[in-house]
């Protein structure tokens, strides 16, 4: 059993980081490998809409570190998504990310590799609790419209500061209950 993380956030060390990270340790405790990645350091470039992916077997055109997560992704059995809400959606890190899973859309991708389980996470400055769970909603049916499992969802609200999370006991305990259930999910 194999999970991996997916860092939206550009801020390093930050509470989307440490959620994601608190994901994966509760899948390592429940037996899982995991491994994490920050698309911040990553070079992801943006979709071209240039259809090789369809007439390719998913194959991307486009050479750039997507490979890699394309790779990692046949492998993985699950992962998990972690965003900052900035400017009412996720970042442009986790964005590019998500448009360039284009490519493994309709091509065959679940035939192969199989249905991925997977679970967002996301966090935000402002304490309103509900202010954007209209956006978590649509993006769950986002992922679920494209082929994926989409577990469970964490928001945490009211973290302004880079490290905010890191006293909430409730949300940690979350995380790590949400990375055993991507395990047992399997």
């Amino acid at each position: 059993m194999k999970i991996i993380g997916f860092i939206g956030s550009p801020r390093e060390g930050g509470n989307t980081e440490i959620l994601v990270e608190e994901v994966l340790k509760g899948a390592s405790e429940a037996g899982a490998e995991t491994k994490s990645f920050n698309l911040d350091k990553m070079t992801i470039v943006p979709c071209k809409a240039c259809m090789h992916c369809k007439s390719n077997n998913g194959e991307c055109a486009t050479d750039d570190d997507m490979q890699e997560i394309y790779k990692e992704l046949k492998e993985a059995d699950a992962f998990v998504l972690g965003s900052p809400i900035y400017m009412w959606q996720m970042t442009a890190q986790a964005k590019l990310f998500t448009d360039r899973l284009y490519a493994l859309f309709m091509t065959g991708f679940e035939e192969k590799y199989g249905k991925k389980d997977m679970a967002l996470v996301f966090t935000q400055g402002n304490p309103d609790e509900n202010l954007f769970s209209g956006y978590y909603n649509s993006t769950k049916d986002m992922f679920g419209f494209l082929g994926y499992n989409v577990v469970d969802m964490l928001a945490s609200s009211g973290n302004p500061a880079p490290d905010d999370v890191k006293s909430k006991v409730d949300v940690i305990e979350k995380a790590r209950k949400i990375g055993k259930k991507l395990v047992l999910a399997d």
